[in-house]
């Protein structure tokens, strides 16, 4: 008997999988990886049912000025930089009444580390929206954000993150966690937060009633062992606080990443087709029953290949985003946004049932039998290797 089958056994009598047993299942391929993403559909139906979440929302990234120096991030720019930009309260309302507008429920809004914004721009941003679109929700600020935003302004982390609630903050996106291990984060960061401030700040978010996501961005110096601890971390920190709503795993974009481009030959590419069936499929068994939400990102895999994560533990799609800055600077070519039409469409074509969710999972709207009206993209469209053409995706048209 294989050990990878051990494992499952002894997940089929209902074990918690260990640190060490999801090592061992990340590293699988083959038969062994098919039957691993086997348990996790399982698991995913037992949950889930064959329902596939997706949000209408929008990006606002309101400042790509950052000197961080983050290696793997294509999107800072430096004040004096062309394309560099830092956007007014008065746009951020206006894109949000726009994302309104087109449906949208939800805006994701985060930024750079802008040396000169005053550690009141947030609750400015919060307030700004709220006084205009009030049923709005706002997932916005990642951990390092909340960090900067609370030196800035001398507070804790959990009195920072309570005044932000107060103003109208929903939840916080669990960005900025990329592999939550030490000695990779010194390879892929610079000044940029430690684990365990990220962690820190995470617990203060939950204790002040704020949930939040969970990422983990893989695929560049990491490996099995790495994604375990992340994963067995996330865990545990759910089993204290429940404030995790879903986990997003986020493989790297490698184009014009200069973590890769400035280490020819010693960072990887991305992660293989195998590692993103595992980190799926691995990630819902390991945390089945405590983070019950598995997303992918077809920012960073394509429609197609996120599609192809419905029957690997995935129950949720993501969101519209309207706007996609950070995975575009890195390189990726798959676009900036997929209406809720689209969404529903490549949803249905993979056997499951769609439906339309607010931030908190919460079902607006069911599409077993009919469609949201069609809607142009908010922006053009760039061309790449699953450009959106006209209506649907290309791999759809002969699925519909």
């Amino acid at each position: 008997m294989s050990q990878v089958k051990q494992i499952l056994d002894r997940v089929a009598e209902g074990f918690e999988l260990s640190q060490a047993e999801a090592t061992v299942l990340y590293g699988a391929k083959g038969a062994d990886l098919k039957a691993i993403c086997e348990v996790a559909d399982g698991l995913r139906h037992k949950v889930n049912g064959d329902r596939v979440g997706f949000v209408v929302n929008r990006n606002i990234n309101f400042t790509n000025i950052c000197y961080m120096g983050c290696t793997f991030c294509g999107f800072a720019k430096r004040r004096e930089d062309e394309g560099a930009e830092w956007l007014t309260l008065d746009t951020i309302v206006e894109r949000t009444r726009e994302a309104a507008s087109r449906g949208a429920t939800e805006v994701c809004i985060q930024g750079g580390i802008h040396p000169k914004m005053p550690g009141t721009y947030y609750r400015d941003i919060v307030r700004a929206i709220k006084a205009e679109l009030p049923a709005m929700d706002i997932h916005a600020f990642s951990p390092f954000e909340i960090w900067y935003g609370a030196a800035k302004r001398k507070m804790s982390y959990a009195d920072f993150i309570q005044d932000l609630k107060e103003c109208g903050l929903g939840s916080i996106p669990g960005t900025a966690a990329e592999i939550l291990d030490t000695e990779v984060r010194k390879l892929l960061t610079k000044d940029k937060l430690s684990t365990e401030k990220w962690v820190e700040i995470i617990r203060a978010a939950h204790g002040q009633g704020v949930p939040t996501t969970a990422t983990i961005m893989y695929g560049h110096v990491d490996g099995p062992p790495h994604w375990a601890a992340h994963m067995a971390l996330l865990r545990d920190i759910q089993k204290e606080t429940g404030g995790f709503t879903e986990l997003v795993p986020l493989s790297f974009v490698h184009y014009d990443s200069p973590l890769y481009t400035a280490n020819p030959g010693k960072v990887r590419p991305g992660p293989t087709v195998e590692e993103v069936e595992a980190m799926h499929a691995v990630s819902r068994i390991f945390l089945h029953g405590q983070i019950d939400n598995i997303q992918t990102s077809w920012t960073k895999l394509g429609p197609e290949r996120a599609q192809g994560m419905l029957s690997k533990g995935v129950n949720d799609f993501g969101g519209t985003l309207m706007n996609e800055s950070i995975s575009r600077a890195a390189g990726s070519a798959h676009g900036q946004e997929v209406t809720a039409y689209e969404m529903v469409r490549i949803i249905r074509a993979a056997g499951r049932v769609p439906y339309q969710r607010n931030t908190r999972y919460e079902v607006i709207e069911e599409f077993a039998s009919h469609d949201p009206a069609r809607q142009a993209p908010l922006v053009e469209r760039d061309a790449g290797p699953l450009d959106f053409m006209a209506e649907l995706p290309a791999f759809l048209k002969e699925a519909v």
